[in-house]
């Protein structure tokens, strides 16, 4: 198993370009199912869990052209539709959550799905209720069969229905939206997530030849029709990238520009860091973080602690959690993170307090830090990567700590930041691949 080596405490500095969004690809690469005709889709970003799609839908039958790392060509025109009830399947898409977004497109085009039991990220659980109620409602028959470990779906015809959502989740409003564009009638979606990933899907299923209204809002309405086109699309660059940059700059004190970050799509994210008194400046489309020897974490107009908690778009994502939490053990002053969604996520800061981090894990949904204001460095140890946001909050601190660490279990990183190491080297990092 690949480890990372990094020597930290050395400043860094450049440019650096986001990767295509990993949590859209997931989407939209499972959104070609939806037309026998040519899809183009660019800015693709080369990690594990998109590859992994990408390997899924050719194992079904998808043509693939891959002219760039980071551009590909898919047509559906020949799917094997038994092939995703095959044992090989199920061990394949069981190592990615994404698998789960081929559910939607498949009942829409050919009225049946197998989902299997979700893979991804040890971060607690991760309900596919949202999806099969949903699914079921627009008339789809489901089954869970212990003797093969799938969801079966099934469906004559699907029929818009109104409905509304008992959470806001992305993978959830996505995969219901793919499975209502070719049904008949009308479809409601209330309490729909609003992310941009989710916009840019729906933006791209209208190019298709869908009707797909309140694009932006979390309530969409869908008129079905009985047949999507192909058309060319391109990935948002990566927020959570975007966000774990802004952190390693802090951290490590260093002057790093992010080129290209697409700042109307980035939300409340500049300003969660700015609360932990971190230098923004933006250039265009570019985010420039100079070099800062101390960031002071604000409190609330009352004087109170601070608090930074997860919350459905437009709200912070509690994909970038795990990376303030790190970013505020350097800082002058408190917070008190609340990831809510997972109850697991947290539990990386064992890793932190070892290297000597002052945080209080209150309980699996909140942590206490006490920013030490760079008067007691962190010292490098040797730790293991539990999930992909965690393994580069790692990453991070590693980098900002005096001494060697090692980090292992890297291909949790490598599923969501491509060529992660590559690309810190050219800053200045000292990090390598063993």
């Amino acid at each position: 198993m690949n480890s990372f080596e990094v020597i930290g405490g050395k400043k860094l500095k450049g440019e650096i370009i986001p990767q295509g969004a990993k949590n859209e690809a997931l989407q939209i690469i499972s959104a070609v199912l939806l037309t026998p005709e040519k899809m183009v889709i660019k800015n693709i970003p080369d990690i594990l869990d998109v590859n992994l799609l990408i390997e899924l839908l050719e194992d079904m039958g998808v043509k693939t052209e891959r002219p760039t790392r980071d551009t590909c060509i898919f047509q559906a025109d020949d799917v094997n539709i038994d092939y995703l009830h095959s044992e090989t399947y199920r061990k394949k898409s069981g190592r990615l959550r994404g698998a789960v977004m081929v559910a939607g497109p498949m009942l829409a085009r050919f009225r049946k799905a197998f989902i299997p039991k979700p893979g991804g990220d040890k971060i607690g659980r991760r309900r596919l209720d949202t999806h099969i109620i949903a699914f079921e409602k627009l008339g789809a028959e489901f089954n869970y069969k212990s003797e093969d470990s799938f969801f079966h779906l099934e469906s004559p015809k699907l029929q818009g229905v109104n409905l509304l959502l008992d959470e806001p989740s992305v993978t959830g409003t996505a995969n219901i939206v793919m499975a209502a564009v070719m049904a008949k009638g009308a479809t409601t979606i209330y309490n729909a997530a609003c992310e941009p990933y989710v916009q840019q899907l729906c933006k791209m299923l209208n190019r298709m030849g869908a009707k797909i209204s309140g694009i932006g809002s979390n309530l969409l309405t869908i008129e079905g029709v009985s047949y999507l086109g192909g058309t060319e699309h391109s990935m948002l660059p990566d927020m959570i990238e975007i966000g774990s940059f802004i952190g390693l700059a802090a951290m490590t004190r260093s002057d790093i520009t992010i080129k290209n970050v697409s700042l109307e799509n980035l939300g409340v994210i500049p300003d969660k860091f700015k609360q932990l008194g971190i230098q923004l400046e933006f250039v265009g489309d570019d985010i420039h973080i100079p070099e800062q020897d101390l960031y002071e974490i604000q409190t609330f107009l009352d004087g109170s602690v601070l608090t930074i908690y997860d919350h459905p778009w437009p709200g912070f994502t509690p994909d970038l959690l795990s990376i303030v939490l790190v970013v505020a053990t350097q800082a002058k002053g408190s917070v008190l993170i609340h990831q809510k969604m997972f109850e697991s996520r947290l539990f990386f800061v064992d890793k932190l307090i070892d290297m000597g981090a002052q945080i209080i894990l209150c309980d699996p949904h909140r942590a206490a830090v006490i920013g030490m204001a760079r008067e007691h460095k962190l010292r490098g140890i040797t730790m293991s990567s539990p999930d992909i946001r965690a393994g580069v909050a790692l990453l991070i601190a590693a980098l900002s700590a005096e001494g060697k660490s090692t980090i292992q279990n890297i291909d949790q990183i490598d599923r969501g930041y491509q060529y992660i190491d590559e690309r810190l080297r050219k800053l200045g990092a000292h990090i390598k691949r063993v």
